[in-house]
């Protein structure tokens, strides 16, 4: 008598499949929510360190440092902050500027998400 060995079957199952789908899915819809946001930290960053080592500003007033944080942020398109909102000391000899800020993110019917962003020229 012959034996025939049967191969075992591998695979997904539909049900694993459509699982696995939706939480791919939540997690891209959440990625795409919040992307911008983490956009715009990324260029107020870069416009206080931008800002900070400029040597033409080392001295400058602090009236000047928020104009050109203000120019800065229409170009960049930065709408989170503005240059009311920043922190201006100094730290041996040297400029820095930090801002804090809050950005709500609806996801979707009444459920939204808050970060808190703390963006600062010396870190």
């Amino acid at each position: 008598m012959r034996h025939v060995m049967r191969k075992q079957q591998q695979g997904i199952s539909l049900s694993g499949m459509l699982t696995w789908s939706a939480v791919v899915v939540i997690f891209a819809l959440l990625g795409m929510k919040l992307l911008p946001s983490y956009m715009e930290y990324a260029a107020i960053k870069r416009a206080l360190v931008a800002i900070a080592s400029d040597p033409g500003l080392q001295n400058a007033h602090p009236g000047e440092i928020r104009q050109s944080f203000g120019k800065r942020a229409v170009i960049d398109q930065i709408t989170a902050v503005n240059s009311h909102d920043l922190q201006i000391s100094k730290v041996r000899e040297q400029t820095v500027l930090s801002v804090s800020y809050s950005v709500k993110t609806p996801l979707f019917a009444n459920i939204s998400l808050s970060i808190d962003f703390n963006a600062a020229s010396n870190r």
